[in-house]
């Protein structure tokens, strides 16, 4: 009856959670006995205690459970690869290849060669040291509107370099001439150094001549010889002849002279005129070049070896007209009758004004009627002065020296002017003298056995003209 009792409706009720607790206990089993079976094989991922003593400061992601071994080693070989190309797509590139480069300036006007350089992105210390180098064969003063310069950046191997972004100034060049190349290089351990280097170029001396039709320097130049070269011819002669009153249509002129090329045949530039004739009014006066041995001057001498310098030059401009002499005279813009103390050359507004001789500025300035006004003393006796300039030449001041030809200033009408002009004096001991008549000191005379020396080389300046032909339209100069 109690074992029926407990088959009742309580007993019933009892056994269905006994049976439920030994069901899933025999299913936990199961499981359990399943997952230890399948990772027995498969190595801890668990820190011990003492390996994490050992490993302090272990990120938490290395407890994590790990993959399979075969997973795992794949996994890894892909971060190995993924970590290399990051560091490869990162890496700076060799240092050589980022930084070498090469840039060029031109200089412009007012430049300096610090502002060049700096400018180009050259440190500044770097640039004062190249500069100091180049003082040595080059005056950065002499830097010429639109010369380029050439600068070289890379990495120097005598200085530790804080930003390896930055590249080094190593090597600054530049042409102070077609046949001349110079350059502060930098040297380990030694700082810039300066280098020089002269080009070879092949010399060929050309005669070339004409008939002057107008002005001695349009006539030439329609013979293709170069303005340098005409120049120096017009300088050479301007101690003896009055190019505005003395040269005639029919006239005639010649001149022998340098020129060099490089080894293709390319004209690069023109050198010394060696000879040169005029031919007025059927007169011939001819000039030659000579060093004299004992003093190292090089001057023209005529063929009874006396120089043609002069103390001063008879006609400072070229090209000019004459417009009015010295003398009594109706004042263009006064109206009435006055001296007028110089000779005026009529010219085109800019045309360049030279120095008559060497000698000191001992005025440049605005003064009241003459305008722009250069006066230069030449020795204790003779002055010259300039008035109605447009513009004062570069460095003319009061106390710069100048040489004879040097420009001094430009054709202008400043002042009491009608139009462009060139105002010119001449002083003799303080008083105004006329500068078309004036009789001016000689140069030097050769004698003895310099003489002598130089008939010898003016002969063979003749043998050597002679067997030139002559060219009346040169050909123009190639260009590089």
């Amino acid at each position: 009856m109690k074992s029926g009792a407990l088959v009742g409706p309580f007993g019933k009720s009892l056994l269905i959670p006994v049976m439920t607790l030994i069901a899933g206990g025999a299913v936990g089993a199961l499981l359990a006995t399943t997952f230890l079976t399948s990772s027995s094989d498969i190595p801890s991922s668990s820190l011990s205690m003492e390996e994490s003593q050992e490993a302090p400061g272990a990120p938490l992601e290395a407890a994590a459970s790990k993959p399979e071994e075969s997973d795992e080693i794949e996994a890894s070989e892909v971060l190995e690869k993924e970590a290399e190309v990051t560091v490869a797509a990162y890496a700076t590139p060799k240092t050589e290849s980022l930084q070498e480069m090469t840039k060029t300036v031109s200089v412009s006007k007012g430049d300096t060669l610090m502002e060049v350089l700096t400018r180009a992105g050259a440190d500044r210390t770097e640039s004062h040291e190249a500069i100091t180098a180049l003082n040595e064969i080059f005056d950065p003063r002499s830097l010429r509107i639109g010369q380029d310069i050439t600068l070289y950046f890379g990495n120097a191997d005598d200085i530790q370099q804080s930003d390896a972004a930055t590249p080094s100034l190593i090597r600054v060049s530049l042409n102070e001439d077609v046949d001349r190349q110079l350059a502060a290089v930098r040297t380990p351990g030694s700082g810039f150094t300066a280098q020089e280097t002269i080009l070879e170029l092949d010399k060929k001396m050309v005669r070339a001549g004409g008939v002057i039709d107008s002005s001695l320097f349009l006539s030439a130049a329609q013979a293709g010889i170069p303005t340098k070269t005409i120049v120096d011819l017009i300088r050479i002669f301007s101690y003896d002849v009055d190019f505005q009153r003395e040269i005639q249509p029919g006239d005639s002129f010649e001149v022998y002279f340098e020129r060099f090329a490089d080894e293709n045949g390319n004209i690069l530039k023109d050198g010394s005129i060696l000879w040169a004739s005029m031919t007025l009014s059927g007169k011939k006066l001819s000039v030659y070049r000579f060093k004299t041995e004992d003093d190292g001057f090089t001057d023209y001498y005529d063929e009874k070896g006396q120089s043609v310098k002069k103390t001063l030059m008879r006609t400072p401009i070229d090209g000019a007209r004459l417009t009015s002499g010295f003398g009594k005279r109706k004042h263009p813009t006064l109206g009435y009758t006055k001296m007028h103390r110089g000779v005026d050359f009529g010219a085109r507004s800019g045309t360049p004004i030279m120095a008559a001789g060497n000698g000191t500025v001992e005025f440049a300035a605005r003064n009241g009627g003459y305008g722009n006004y250069v006066r230069i003393r030449h020795n204790s006796e003779f002055k010259t002065a300039y008035a109605h300039m447009s513009k004062f030449a570069k460095g003319i001041r009061k106390g710069a020296r100048v040489r004879q030809g040097q420009i001094i200033g430009y054709v202008g009408s400043t002042g009491r002017s009608t139009g462009p002009h060139l105002h010119y004096e001449v002083h003799k001991s303080d008083r105004q003298i006329n500068p078309l008549s004036v009789k001016l000191p000689a140069g030097r005379k050769l004698g003895g056995k310099m003489l002598a020396a130089f008939q010898s080389r003016s002969e063979q300046i003749r043998q050597e003209v002679a067997s030139v032909e002559l060219e009346t339209q040169l050909a123009s100069v190639k260009a590089d």
